[in-house]
């Protein structure tokens, strides 16, 4: 068979036949389309630093700015039921859940053989305490995932017309101290499902962005109506910046998300003490 190409004719049979003279003499067989740049040597420290900044950077942006837009959204399309200010609506509830739930499972698939796709800087720091991060990259990554979340908010905030509606908030009645537990308890979740499914390799671990997402979302389901759901101090700040407005109670989008990432890094800790995989042996095996 040939395909005719610019008045040229390729002849596949002639391809095919390469391919397989490659295979018989050992030589290892180049694929008929390649990419056109070559990668680059990564043997270096910083070089690699400035990837994985790069990596958590746009990685951020896209899971920030795609939550940000769908909570906008959320609060303020007129169709959907506006809630009294005693009460929340289920339909806003859930849209924003699914809203950052889905974005940072599709964050975190696209950049996880980057970066490793952590995206939040509570996170970073719990894989940093996990030995998974060296101090100075997660340093670096935090950084840059701050930047991002200004970024993002800042790109939400120009794109969508009204007032920023995607800042952090307490609402239902909940206090200052309510607020600070339920923000580390959620980021609790979310970190030691990085840890387990992340940083423990197992037959799951291909599925952690899709449990690291269901994770947010069920964080979410918790906290949107008392906290706005912040668990992610990129995500509670970025809003701030751009809406030019601090809470005073912003401190709790911080201190929380770092309470949860000790917790969670202190379970996962006292279970690799205690050797977990010899109470529930052969979870990993083929037969």
């Amino acid at each position: 068979m040939t395909i005719e190409e610019n008045n040229n004719v390729i002849d596949n049979s002639n391809i095919n036949s390469g391919n397989e003279s490659d295979l018989e003499a050992g030589n290892p067989v180049r694929p008929l389309y390649e990419p056109k740049y070559d990668e680059q040597d990564t043997s270096s420290p910083w070089k690699n630093h400035l990837i994985a900044a790069l990596g958590e950077f746009f990685g951020t942006f896209i899971f920030l700015w795609t939550a940000f837009v769908i909570a906008q959204i959320a609060n303020q399309d007129p169709n959907i039921p506006q809630p009294p200010s005693t009460g929340s609506n289920p339909q806003q509830l859930l849209m924003i859940s699914f809203g950052f739930g889905f974005s940072v499972m599709m964050a975190v698939f696209m950049f996880f053989r980057v970066s490793g796709g952590n995206l939040n800087p509570a996170v970073t720091l719990t894989l940093v305490l996990a030995q998974a991060v060296p101090p100075i990259r997660g340093l670096i990554m935090m950084i840059s995932q701050i930047i991002a979340g200004m970024a993002a908010a800042g790109a939400a905030s120009a794109m969508t017309p009204g007032e920023i509606a995607f800042t952090n908030g307490l609402g239902g009645g909940a206090s200052k101290s309510r607020g600070l537990f339920l923000e580390a308890f959620g980021t609790t979740i979310l970190c030691l499902t990085v840890l387990m499914m992340a940083v423990e390799k197992s037959k799951a671990t291909f599925m952690a962005p899709l449990v690291i997402g269901i994770a947010l979302f069920l964080g979410h389901l918790i906290c949107v109506y008392y906290t706005g759901a912040g668990l992610n101090p990129a995500r509670s700040f970025g809003p701030c910046i751009a809406a030019r407005s601090f809470p005073v109670y912003h401190w709790i989008y911080w201190i929380g998300p770092i309470i949860g990432s000790l917790i969670a890094f202190g379970i996962w800790r006292l279970l690799k003490f205690l050797g977990y995989k010899t109470c529930n042996p052969g979870q990993d095996s083929d037969e």
